[in-house]
C-alpha cells in the first residue's frame, strides 16, 4: 500500500505557529499552546530549538510518547491548546480524553481516508463517540494540503453531519 503524502502535519504546523503568534488581520490574540512532538517532526528541535516557527507562545515536548507528553504539558505548561500528530492509540486516546476534561482543546491528526475509515479503527471510533471533537476534517488525497471534507458535531451534540465539501 503506498502511503500518502497530504499535508497534514505541514497543516498542523502551521496552524500552531497561527494559534501561538495570533492573527493580527483578524484580530485573534495569541494563546498558549502545547506541542507533543513524539518524533521531532513538528518542531525539530535542535538543541533544543525549534527549527520551525511555531509561535511566540508554544511549548514543546519532543520525543516523549504522546500519552505522556500530554499529561506533562497541562501539569506543567498550562496551555490552552494542546496539539499532537498521528493519534490511534488507547493510550492517546485517555491522554485526549485527559486534556478535555482538564478544559485544554486540542488539535489532533489521525490516519484516515474517510468518516467511515476512521470508524473502523475501534480506538478512534470510541474517541468520536464520546463527542469530544467539534469537527474533522479530511484532506484531499488527489491535491496536498486541500480539504475535502468536514464534518461537525451537531447541535444536540449527538453525532457527526458533513456540512460540505472544503468549507470550514
Amino acid at each position: 500500500m503506498r502511503h500518502l503524502e497530504l499535508g497534514k502535519t505541514t497543516i498542523l504546523r502551521d496552524l500552531v505557529r497561527q494559534i501561538a503568534s495570533g492573527v493580527k488581520e483578524i484580530k485573534f490574540k495569541a494563546i498558549n499552546v502545547g506541542v507533543v512532538d513524539e518524533r521531532g517532526e513538528i518542531a525539530a528541535l535542535y538543541k533544543g530549538i525549534p527549527q520551525n516557527d511555531l509561535g511566540v507562545k508554544t511549548d514543546i515536548i519532543e520525543n516523549v510518547h504522546k500519552s505522556i507528553g500530554i499529561r506533562m504539558l497541562i501539569r506543567s505548561m498550562a496551555p490552552k491548546v494542546i496539539v499532537a500528530d498521528e493519534i490511534g492509540n488507547k493510550d492517546d486516546i485517555e491522554a485526549i480524553n485527559y486534556a478535555m476534561c482538564s478544559g485544554c482543546k486540542g488539535i489532533f491528526t489521525a490516519h484516515g481516508a474517510n468518516f467511515e475509515d476512521i470508524l473502523l479503527n475501534p480506538v478512534l471510533k470510541n474517541l468520536l463517540n464520546s463527542h469530544v471533537f467539534q469537527k474533522i476534517i479530511f484532506l484531499d488525497t488527489e491535491q496536498k494540503g486541500n480539504i475535502k471534507e468536514v464534518y461537525r458535531m451537531n447541535r444536540k451534540n449527538t453525532t457527526y453531519e458533513k456540512i460540505g465539501d472544503r468549507e470550514c
